[in-house]
């Protein structure tokens, strides 16, 4: 265990600018990341920046489109009860990881009002540096931040811990729940207290959505009994709430820009369809009888990873029969990065040492390319792990290298960022795609099938 002044005496050095220590083996990964992060950016760890706040007006309209106004009650009633003198502030923001809603002993929430963290306060990491709210905000992962890990010197005597919440109709964030306390004494319950918060926004979430849904299918029925053919309604996030004439699917991938109001569209399963905006869904009706085939079992096409939001990774395949697109795990998302730096492939060892650095774990390596494959099918190959020859592959990465997956602490992808960085890599990039801006086009050009070089303080 490392010493309980470690991480600040490492927190003294790596900001000062001076190499790493024995004990710096304290400073976790994404701490170290983010700070090095800030000091980019400019941020200076001993002048905070004036706290932004959106205006009264602003703060009601974003509390109503998060939709997280329904968990309140039952986070409140969870975590706080009447005349409760616990040391606790709760804090609920939205993605973007402003302050919505804060709840708490009330000398606690004067003591953070000092630092600037209140209702409507924007708490990302370019603003306030370091912090759970901000960590979990940009990487989509449950995050802590403890005393001097904080990059602000003057929040070292909090603690917090933060868990994304997710919207289950989508799967896309909704906002981060936080729970913060003086750093004093043993916190690591309020881990697994705060991951549990989250979990219990998600289920209020899901049965809303659930509420939704029968509401839509009671709309949907009546209408569906007027139509000969086979159709089904579903919801705007492609949930299906009713159909006949056909095996429903659980849901359909709308595209990202949706349907546009209706018409033709080729959809995943289903083929062409005939498109029908509804009050709270979608009319959707096969143009054939049998469904088109799949595009990713067409062994062939174009596959994009999509890394430019770090919020959201999209993985896009455009086929003989037509395109889908498909939100990969974070997990999934590494192992895709990794197969499509290196055509040749990868064995499930290299792929341990690169994610772990550990080539041992490769039964976890196997059990996530198995569900993989349920996505991509011929497309990923075994024996060593790789994408179809023929399919040509193109990674968008963000502006910034160091944005490439900001939740991730596998060894070669952080080696990666930096070789991005210093141009000793590029993303790879299909002939004929382009990419979004002149910084993205920089660090885009393709590796070719063999010439991939694994990032610098991997193994092969």
């Amino acid at each position: 265990m490392p010493r309980p002044h470690a991480p600040a005496r490492a927190y003294d050095r790596i900001l000062a600018g001076d190499r790493p220590a024995p004990d710096d083996h304290a400073v976790r990964p994404e701490i170290e990341d983010s700070w090095a992060r800030l000091r980019r950016l400019g941020l200076d760890p001993e002048r905070p920046r004036e706290t932004h706040r959106v205006a009264p007006a602003e703060l009601e309209e974003l509390r109503r489109a998060t939709g997280l106004a329904t968990v309140l009650p039952l986070l409140r009633s969870t975590l706080f009860q009447p005349g409760d003198t616990t040391p606790l502030v709760l804090a609920v923001s939205d993605p973007k990881a402003r302050i919505l809603w804060m709840d708490g002993e009330r000398r606690m929430r004067r003591a953070v009002d000092a630092i600037g963290f209140e209702q409507g306060a924007l708490w990302s990491e370019d603003e306030v540096g370091t912090n759970a709210i901000g960590l979990a905000a940009r990487t989509n992962r449950p995050a802590q931040v403890h005393s001097a890990e904080h990059y602000l010197r003057s929040h070292h005597n909090w603690s917090c811990f933060g868990a994304p919440i997710r919207d289950p109709r989508t799967g896309r964030p909704a906002g981060v729940v936080d729970l913060s306390g003086p750093a004093v004494g043993d916190h690591h319950y309020l881990r697994q207290l705060a991951l549990t918060a989250a979990r219990l926004a998600e289920t209020e979430l899901r049965a809303a959505h659930l509420e939704a849904l029968h509401h839509l299918r009671t709309v949907a029925v009546p209408l569906l009994a007027r139509f000969g053919g086979p159709a089904l309604v579903v919801d705007t996030a492609g949930w299906t709430a009713a159909a006949v004439g056909l095996p429903a699917p659980a849901r359909l991938a709308p595209p990202a820009d949706s349907w546009e109001g209706g018409g033709t569209h080729w959809v995943p399963t289903l083929g062409d369809c005939a498109v029908e905006p509804l009050a709270d869904g979608w009319l959707i009706r096969p143009s054939a009888p049998r469904p088109a085939e799949n595009p990713e079992r067409s062994g062939s096409g174009l596959v994009e990873l999509d890394l430019r939001r770090t919020d959201r990774p999209e993985l896009r395949v455009n086929g003989s029969a037509g395109c889908w697109s498909h939100t990969p795990s974070p997990r999934h998302t590494e192992l895709l990065l990794l197969l499509a730096l290196h055509r040749d492939g990868l064995s499930a060892a290299e792929l341990a040492e690169a994610l772990f650095a550990d080539p041992g774990r490769t039964v976890t390596v196997r059990a996530e390319l198995s569900r993989l494959r349920r996505h991509l099918g011929p497309l990923l190959e075994a024996r060593p792990y790789r994408l179809a020859a023929c399919a040509r592959t193109t990674v968008h990465g963000p502006d910034d290298p160091y944005d490439l997956l900001p939740g991730s602490t596998a060894p070669a992808v952080r080696a990666l960022r930096a070789d991005l960085a210093h141009g000793v890599l590029r993303l790879p990039t299909a002939p004929g795609t382009q990419q979004p801006s002149a910084s993205s086009r920089a660090n885009s050009s393709s590796l070719g099938s063999s010439s991939a070089s694994w990032p610098s303080g991997t193994s092969r």
